[in-house]
């Protein structure tokens, strides 16, 4: 499966981050997570499900909710939809088989805990640096 998802993060219901991974962070991960919970919230409102993409200059993100948590994506516009969102779908897979809805009923809101998660996902995240390489 080509590596298609650029960075990642991870979201409570409530805006809160518990993973991310980003390559050039512009914006504080929190504050991140604050927004497209917002963001959802409002597309809730609007259309039921809420909101499954959005494209900003060359970048689309994509939103995945399963099991109360939000997984977002961006990669390039000129990959297709379709492709990223099995790509995401196996990330969560991924996140809620190491961390069921169970595991949250007594989780201390510590999300230092989630800091190793990109070990688990290795093998299905762009690496920008290897791209970069390859392209020589």
């Amino acid at each position: 499966m080509a590596k298609l998802i650029q960075d990642l993060w991870i979201l409570t219901e409530d805006g809160i981050t518990l993973y991310h991974r980003t390559f050039d962070p512009k914006v504080n991960e929190q504050l991140f997570g604050g927004l497209m919970s917002a963001l959802n919230s409002f597309a809730e409102n609007l259309v039921e499900g809420g909101l499954s993409s959005f494209e900003m200059s060359n970048k689309r993100f994509n939103l995945l909710k399963k099991q109360s948590l939000f997984f977002v994506s961006n990669s390039d516009k000129k990959h297709k939809e379709k492709k990223i969102i099995p790509e995401l779908e196996k990330v969560a897979e991924i996140f809620t088989g190491l961390y069921p809805v169970e595991f949250f009923d007594s989780w201390d809101n510590d999300i230092t805990i989630f800091q190793n998660f990109e070990k688990e996902i290795a093998d299905e995240l762009e690496d920008p640096i290897k791209k970069f390489w390859d392209g020589f």
